[in-house]
């Protein structure tokens, strides 16, 4: 038995990979997690740290990063293009101190330096539990959140001069010269893709958003304008698109609601109010959702799921027995216990709860939702669990539900991809190629085509 107050926080419970480089000394074998010595594949839970932009900037994007986010603009899309218009503020303030890691861990990436190189494959790890039994000797530290393997790093040398020159002279005149832009837009971070756009209308008075709208169409188009979106304001973009005119995309509502940190969560409702006039988001989610589905997506908007990484293997037991009391061991189901600990408890104690809850009802806890509930309530369920067990296989389940059968649904396409590319896409890909047997390139080259291919093709680092 490991001594209480160690850190075992690279590993979860029953999780298959672990959440940094490994450790030194790391044992050969048994169903405990070791400790954790340094954390350099680790991301804060925010959105990707970006460098300070210029001063000043245009009309259409936020001019600053505060934790991850640029700050707002004092003006916001014309109404007429079909973005919202910004108020002028800025970003709140952070909720809290930035994670300042595991003793002995290495410090943050400086900023503006760019990330070293990500792992090609995942570390090696001790063997997972043999599927259950309980663990005592009190709390265990848990992993964090977010792995970090992105695919899409800051371009050495950047200025955002030298790139709007290169865009203008791709836009400018008779043709477009779609390799230009995908040589810029796919190969630029968030941070820098901001200053560009910023940049742009400084230069030439003119407005990129609108130049690109001008110059390019179909997914491509699609493609190069949710790169000019901060991510924040994409993701609150996308939860406004999902929810206004008639019928409302709940497969967008359940892959951000339920993927997203507590931090990013809260300036997702944050900018959400800024962009559309005051919006209330959790009001306008409870207007279009109902039921039990409802409850969990108001309780993650809540932003206020534990973070502690301490796990209590007998608040697991107890936690997992109330779930198997709530449901397989009565006639009906009580979703409200459910919500109650998967949509509050913290990602390793719910990675905790899932090995318990073999060990009580040999049956795995995914496979007890599904015979418990159904539709969208379900799909969210099932969602959180798979999110809290292990990120990056939940987004290769998504990108090979997009692509594969008849068409291909690239709106998710795009989206997961442009979300993740800074974040996890690295391993990422590896669970798709564990999922599917080929690598995520060979399923995009093979459903897209053109620029739009391309365009994917640079986002994960293959172009």
């Amino acid at each position: 038995m490991y001594p209480q107050g160690q850190d075992f926080s690279a590993w979860s419970a029953g999780s298959q990979y672990p959440q940094g480089q490994p450790q030194q000394g790391a044992p050969q074998g048994g169903n405990y997690p070791y400790p954790a010595q340094s954390y350099p594949g680790m991301a804060p839970q925010g959105y990707p740290n970006q460098a300070p932009p210029y001063a000043g900037g245009a009309q259409n994007y936020p001019g600053s990063y505060q934790q991850g986010y640029p700050a707002a603009q004092t003006q916001g899309y014309p109404a007429a293009q079909g973005y919202p218009g910004a108020q002028p503020q800025g970003y709140p303030g952070p909720a809290g101190p930035q994670s300042q890691g595991y003793p002995g861990a290495q410090q943050g990436y400086p900023q503006g330096q760019g990330y070293p190189a990500g792992p090609g494959s995942y570390p090696q790890q001790p063997p997972p539990g043999s599927g259950g039994g309980h663990h005592p000797g009190g709390p265990y530290p848990a992993k964090s959140s977010e792995l970090y393997s992105p695919t899409l790093r800051p371009a050495p040398g950047f200025t955002a001069e030298n790139d709007c020159a290169k865009l203008r002279k791709a836009m400018k005149g008779l043709g477009t010269d779609e390799k230009a832009i995908i040589e810029v837009m796919g190969h630029r971070t968030a941070d820098q893709r901001v200053q560009i756009v910023q940049k742009y209308k400084a230069m030439y008075g003119k407005d990129l958003v609108r130049d690109f709208k001008s110059e390019l169409s179909g997914h491509f188009e699609d493609a190069i304008l949710a790169l000019c979106l901060p991510p924040d304001e994409y993701d609150a973009t996308e939860l406004r698109n999902a929810m206004k005119g008639a019928g409302t995309d709940e497969d967008t509502l359940i892959e951000i609601l339920c993927s997203r940190t507590n931090e990013q969560i809260r300036k997702i409702k944050a900018t959400y109010s800024r962009l559309f006039g005051g919006r209330d988001l959790e009001k306008d989610v409870s207007s279009e959702t109902s039921g039990h589905f409802r409850r969990l997506l108001i309780s993650l908007l809540q932003a206020n799921r534990d973070e502690n990484r301490l796990v209590d293997w007998t608040q697991a037991h107890r936690d997992a027995q109330v779930l198997y009391d709530a449901g397989e061991r009565i006639l009906g189901t009580d979703e409200s216990t459910f919500n109650r600990i998967l949509a509050t408890k913290s990602q390793g104690h719910i990675c905790a709860v899932i090995e318990e809850y073999t060990t009580i009802s040999n049956k795995d806890l995914e496979d007890a939702l599904k015979s418990e509930m159904s539709g969208d309530t379900l799909r969210a369920f099932l969602a959180v669990t798979r999110c809290m067990r292990n990120k990056p296989r939940y987004f290769a389940k998504q990108l090979r539900k997009s692509m594969e059968g008849a068409g291909t649904n690239d709106h998710a396409l795009i989206r997961i991809i442009v979300t993740r590319c800074e974040i996890d896409m690295g391993y990422i890909k590896q669970e798709f190629m564990k999922e599917t047997g080929k690598s995520l390139e060979s399923w995009i080259t093979d459903d897209t085509s053109g620029d739009y291919k391309r365009i994917l093709l640079a986002l994960v680092g293959s172009g």
